[in-house]
Parts: C-alpha cells; structure tokens; sequence
C-alpha cells in the first residue's frame, strides 16, 4: 500500500511535519530572549527581586524550548539531502551561504551566550550577565533574519541568474533583501513576539489562579498582556502590506486565501464557504460584494485574478483558503483577550478569574496561528518550491515510498511524544512555582542572594 502513495507528496508531507514542529520552538525563543532581557534590565534599574524571580523562572522555560528548537532543525537539514537534493542541485549556490551565514553569526553567539545566561550570573558581573542575555537575544532575531532572507527568496526569487541550470548570485543585496523578505521577516517577529505574549499570560494566569499572585506573577501577566496588546494591531496592519505584497507576486496564493476562482472586477470577500476544486466554486458561501478588491486592490472596482487564470499553476484552494481564516480568527481573538486583559488589570489591578481562566485556555493559540499563517504561506506556494524556477517535483529524490513512509510515522509519534512533553513540563514547571510560592514553604532569603550577586 505504501508503495502505491506518491513518494513527492509523501516527501511534502514529511518535510511539512518536521517544519510544523520545528517552528514551534524558535517561535518562542526569538521574542521570549527579549522578554528576558526586559525582566533584567528591571532588575538591574530596580533592584527589585521579583524581577529576578521572574527572569530565573522563564529563562529554564527558554532553555527548554532552545534546547528543542536545536533537535528538531537538525532533522529537516538531513531532509535537503534525503529528500530534496535537487533543490541544493539547483540553487545552493544562494541557499547553502544563506544557511551558513545563520550557523556562523547567530547559532555560535546564542550557544557561547547561552551558557553565561544560564549559568554564569554568580560567575560574572551583573553587566556581564545582561550583556549575555542581550547577546542570546540578538543572536535568536539574526537566525530569523537568515532564514527569513531564504525563504523569502524562494517565494520572490531575485539577484541571481540561471547558468547552465544553476542559479548564481548576481547581488546579495537583492537576494537577502528581496521583494517579499520586508513583509515576511516583520510578520514572523511580531507572530513571535504574540505567541511569547500569550505564553507568558497563560502561564502566569495559570499560576495565578493557584493563588500564587505575587509581583513576580503579575509583572509575567501584566508584561505578556501589554505586549500582546500592542503588537496585535502592528500584526493586522502588516499583515495587510504583506497580502498587498503577496497579490503582486504571488496572485495565485491570494486567489486561493480568498476563494476567488474568476477572475474579475469588484471581487467579493468571502466570509466562509467550502471551496469545491470539482466545480470551482464555494459551496455555502457568505460574502461580501465588492470587499476583496477593496482591501487587496485599495479600489473598489479593482480587478482580483482567479484561479483560473493560473492553468494546472496554482496550490489547492481548501487547505489555504480554511488556514487563512484560522489565522486571522485568531488573530482577531487574541485582540479581544489582550485587550480585555489590559483593560481590567487597569481597572482594578487584578484579572478576573473568568478571563485568567481564558489566558490559561489561550496558552499556546500563538501555535494554532502561527501554523496556520505557516501552512498558508508554504502551500499557497506550491506546485513551485522556487517561485517560477522549480516545481517540488523538480527537485524531490527517488527514494521508494515505502522508506518515506516509514520514516514518517516514526516522526508523527515522536514529535506527538515530545510536543505532549514539553507543554506537561511547563505547566509542571508552573505548578511547582506556585508551590514554591505557598505560605509555610521554605525560601531563600532575597537580601541574601542579592548581597552574594
């Protein structure tokens, strides 16, 4: 049975499962170094020790998700060769130095600064330490950048030309700062930044309703709202520049988001339907006239390609067009719930429990979004791996079915495995804080540390 599956969709499918997990991980990691770095800057402008506290209890939450964002991107980096080898083949010329500049000048600096972070606070100056934390901080947004630069450019290929079936860098320039990579990099950080705001709140309500309300907890709960508040808008209105972006580039993508298979004049915005390939139509649709020309075109009236104007070149419209609306759902709901949060702990200084119950329940939806905007960005993409230069076809390998297959499952129960592991250790992590926080358990004497650093 295995062998009958198409080894290409197989190879797609694999790849998508080690980039859905993966992703996770660095997520967090590139805005929760900055948070860090917040929580010490307070501590050292402040001297109060619930900064501290705070800064020690997320920093083993950063070491974890670090320390499986590593493991995980090692195996899709043997996928290029297993699976893709004609994607290096063909374009490694501007790949392979993109992925080793983020080696050399982002992983070597978080992995040398991590150790100082984690370990280094009583072995080295204050100044030093926060340096450090800086350092990690830093390194996390320079591996995006890297990575971001290529996938953008797979999306809007320039500065390169083809030689002999090669593509060959003719500007760097061009190449990392490519049409789409503006709009691409800054959505990734501020879906990085929301996913660590929505942790950071969910984890400090869930200790929060153990009864743990301490400063260390509201400083967590109230940093995680006001940064999810703020960056929500900033993630709407960039979001809009870079569905502009994309209708430039990539029409066929925004034709599969919006459900639209004609091409025409004053294009309606569908709300909902369910998109029918066979017909090309939406099955119990709900739109509004005109709504899609206006926001994507900023015309009322402006023309909106279809489907049909892309042949056999355009990616299946379902799995898009339902991600899309995940992704701004969520959106739209972490707008409500940060906002509300914010208003209340202003209002009177604490959450209700209805709302902290709702952060607890909203932990990890930076997950459920960020996949979702992944899986419309990736998909929407296809057939082509590189815009107009390769298809995936084009550059998949020849090993059988029956191997990807196999592989494949062992991925699915490991990474199902880890993914349950991870969010059970935090929220153990958590529960064991708000322990810790309970009356009659022993402390450590906050003006002892303090002297001892």
């Amino acid at each position: 049975m295995m062998e009958a599956l198409d080894p290409v969709v197989l190879a797609r499918i694999q790849f998508a499962a080690n980039m859905t997990f993966h992703i996770l991980f660095p997520t967090i990691s590139i805005s929760m170094g900055w948070v860090l770095f917040y929580f010490k800057t307070r501590y050292t402008a402040t001297r109060a020790p619930h900064w501290m506290d705070a800064y020690q209890f997320w920093v083993k939450i950063f070491a974890l998700t670090f320390a499986l964002g590593v493991v995980s991107g090692i195996t899709m980096s043997f996928q290029f060769g297993t699976n893709w080898p004609g994607f290096m083949l063909k374009v490694g010329n501007v790949a392979g130095p993109l992925l080793a500049y983020e080696v050399l000048t982002a992983f070597f600096l978080e992995a040398t600064m991590l150790g100082i972070m984690l370990f280094g606070r009583h072995r080295v100056s204050e100044r030093m330490h926060t340096t450090a934390t800086f350092l990690v901080a830093a390194g996390t947004t320079l591996s995006a950048f890297w990575i971001l630069a290529l996938n953008s450019w797979m999306h809007t290929p320039a500065g390169f030309a083809m030689i002999d079936g090669k593509a060959h860098v003719t500007s760097w320039l061009e190449v990392i700062f490519n049409p789409s990579f503006p709009y691409r990099f800054s959505h990734m950080l501020l879906a990085s930044g929301l996913t660590s705001a929505f942790l950071l709140s969910g984890i400090s309500a869930f200790r929060w309703l153990k009864n743990d309300r301490g400063l260390e907890v509201m400083a967590g709960l109230r940093t995680g709202l006001t940064i999810a508040a703020f960056l929500i808008p900033v993630q709407i209105v960039v979001g809009d520049m870079h569905g502009v972006n994309t209708l430039h580039h990539q029409p066929a993508k925004i034709a599969a988001m919006e459900g639209i298979w004609k091409t025409e004049r004053g294009t309606a915005a569908v709300l909902f339907g369910i998109p029918d390939a066979a017909t090309q139509s939406n099955k119990f649709e709900i739109a509004i006239p005109k709504l899609a020309s206006f926001y994507l075109t900023h015309d009322w009236n402006g023309e909106v390609k279809g489907i049909d104007a892309f042949g056999d070149k355009h990616p299946p419209v379902a799995p898009v067009f339902f991600a899309f609306r995940i992704m701004v759902g969520v959106g739209l709901l972490m707008l409500a719930a940060s906002w509300t949060g914010v208003w209340q702990l202003r209002r009177q200084g604490q959450p209700r429990p209805w709302l902290a119950k709702g952060l607890v329940a909203m932990t990890f939806i930076g997950w459920v979004g960020l996949i979702a905007g992944w899986y419309v960005t990736e998909i929407g993409r296809q057939p082509w791996l590189v815009q107009g230069v390769m298809t995936a076809a084009e550059a998949a390998s020849t090993v059988p079915s029956a191997a990807i297959a196999s592989t494949l499952v062992v991925y699915l129960l490991l990474y199902v495995v880890l993914i349950t592991a991870y969010i059970s250790v935090v929220f153990h992590m958590a529960r064991k804080a708000s322990l810790h926080a309970q009356p009659g358990y022993p402390h450590i004497d906050r003006r002892m540390e303090t002297q001892h650093a």
